[in-house]
């Protein structure tokens, strides 16, 4: 079976920047399941997935646009400090959830300046290009469940994947 829209596809995978550091791994864990089609992974890595069968493995080179976009300054701000009432020691590199206008947006802490916070909203690899190694493990048809709910299921029954956002239950 091919890799295909409303297919779920597992996959083993190592993610790398251009500098070859690894930033990410499935090695030493469960495959990653995903299903095709419903965004669940970065656009340029499904794409490269379409029609790859398991036993396929391949290296896929992910430019910004197709990844986790290009840094978009608008999402980079300082906030006033009274912000972060509560917390008596903010460093960078501490994450938090802002109230945005489109829901909840996680906020990294760039920079203390005495007068604020400087906070990205971007994602952390947003402007880099991504490198995966990449080996098909398991590609089956989607439940409706799945399909209906955008994500694979541990199951299709009961609770849902412990995704406290899905309203799942069979």
């Amino acid at each position: 079976m091919q890799i295909a829209e409303n297919l779920v596809a597992l996959i083993h995978y190592t993610l790398k920047n251009e500098e070859g550091q690894v930033l990410d791994s499935s090695e030493g864990q469960e495959p990653l399941p995903f299903l095709c089609g419903a965004n669940n992974i970065v656009a340029g890595l499904e794409k490269a997935l379409l029609g790859k069968t398991v036993g396929d493995k391949l290296d896929v080179t992910v430019q910004p646009e197709e990844g986790y976009g290009e840094i978009r300054a608008e999402l980079i701000q300082k906030v006033d400090r009274e912000n972060f009432q509560g917390i008596d020691d903010i460093q960078v590199g501490m994450q938090f959830m802002a109230e945005a206008p489109w829901g909840q947006q996680p906020v990294t802490v760039v920079a203390l300046e005495e007068d604020g916070v400087m906070l990205d909203g971007n994602h952390p690899l947003a402007g880099q290009v991504l490198i995966f190694s990449v080996e098909v493990t398991d590609v089956r048809e989607a439940t409706e469940n799945e399909i209906a709910h955008g994500h694979v299921h541990e199951s299709d029954e009961g609770d849902c994947c412990n995704d406290p956002n899905c309203d799942s239950k069979a």
